[in-house]
């Protein structure tokens, strides 16, 4: 039997049964946090708090995943993968309706923690689940699909609010829903999906740091880069006089590209190379930066928020592959999970410090703190690549 015979073989022997189980863990995750940042921020605006405070209370959802990624490998050893996402799904769902139930910030602050504690765990074990089943020829394009599924998630969650208003019960209902749904349907696929890797030499999330860095500071600036814009979107938008609406069309428009264009990132990386792919991409969020101010009237504010939106994920999804393609077994359960926490930091770290930026100059520190966070990455990037 042919190498290509052997690939076609292994690639026909995918459970699909369980890509639906990954699928909807992926869903939940996405369409609760999508919902989340966008809706919470417009509720806080309108009770006029401070930007600095909306973005601390973002932060507590990533504070969550941080403090709960080193828990996850030992956890899904052993409580298992599946049951580990049901019982979290079910906890989640709780906190967001405790949180629809509430409607102080003060209370908001431990909520969105236990909301980001709950979730992460179905994140981390939904990617390991799909790496483990990947075969490497086909990688760049599955992650991308997977890329695709997250970025549909978040593009529901804000295009929800166009539907159902962010005032009330409706826009917390979708979310609550979701994180039900997710636990329905893990228990009936559970018999059906992989065990969580166990090959190789136990590697803690805190030992992950030491073989990846570079990898895990591009994690990082995805994740800022995402959850700047999601939660303090609504304040820039705000400050220039664009409507509720408006706002939530475009962030829905910048979840857009990235739904439509992980696959073509990741078919292009397997042709070209992911780490080519990473500097591609991270340069043109450096150029979404310094175009956002002059376009934001314009027409072609859309089309860049399209684009913006695809490469800026585009360096999580191509990070996933980097990952699949260096690690496995223990090692690779260590990195989903430093993936996470990693996450987590961009997020908690990102958010308050753009909110404080944009206290102090203005609603312009948005575009330059995400233009700043751009540069560095651009920079180690290149550095490597001309050390070979």
């Amino acid at each position: 039997m042919t190498a290509e015979s052997i690939t076609s073989a292994r690639a026909d022997r995918i459970p699909w049964a369980a890509m639906a189980g990954i699928i909807a863990t992926v869903m939940v995750f996405a369409v609760a946090q999508g919902l989340t940042y966008p809706l919470l921020s417009f509720i806080l605006e309108r009770q006029g708090t401070t930007s600095g405070l909306i973005g601390l209370s973002a932060a507590m959802t990533p504070l969550g995943f941080i403090l709960s990624a080193p828990f996850i490998p030992a956890l899904s050893r052993r409580v298992g993968g599946a049951r580990l996402a049901i019982l979290c799904s079910i906890l989640a769902a709780l906190t967001l309706i405790t949180i629809a139930w509430m409607q102080e910030i003060s209370a908001w602050m431990p909520l969105r923690f236990l909301l980001g504690f709950f979730a992460n765990p179905l994140y981390v074990i939904s990617e390991t689940w799909l790496i483990s089943i990947t075969p490497a020829p086909r990688r760049g394009r599955i992650m991308g699909l997977y890329s695709s599924v997250v970025s549909g998630g978040f593009a529901i969650g804000p295009l929800s609010l166009g539907l159902a208003g962010s005032e009330g019960w409706p826009p917390f209902m979708i979310g609550i829903t979701a994180f039900l749904l997710c636990g329905l349907i893990v228990l009936a696929v559970a018999p059906r999906l992989p065990e969580m890797p166990d090959e190789g030499e136990a590697t803690s999330v805190g030992g992950f740091f030491a073989l990846a860095p570079l990898l895990l500071f591009a994690v990082f600036t995805a994740a800022a880069f995402e959850q700047i814009l999601l939660s303090l979107f609504a304040v820039y938008g705000a400050a220039l006089g664009s409507a509720e609406g408006r706002i939530a069309s475009l962030i829905t428009c910048f979840i857009a590209g990235n739904a439509v264009l992980q696959i073509l990132l990741g078919r292009v990386a397997e042709r070209f190379g992911s780490t080519r792919m990473m500097l591609f991409c991270i340069l043109a969020c450096l150029a979404g930066c310094l175009l956002l101010p002059s376009v934001f009237t314009t027409w072609l504010i859309w089309p860049l928020f399209f684009v913006w939106g695809g490469v800026s994920f585009g360096i999580y999804t191509l990070s996933l592959i980097q990952l699949g393609e260096r690690f496995t077994g223990q090692a690779l359960i260590a990195g989903n999970a430093a993936f996470a926490l990693v996450w987590g930091i961009g997020g908690i770290v990102g958010s308050p410090a753009t909110g404080l930026a944009m206290q102090l100059i203005g609603h312009q520190g948005l575009p330059l703190s995400l233009g700043l966070l751009s540069s560095v990455l651009a920079v180690l990037l290149m550095a490597r690549k001309w050390r070979g």
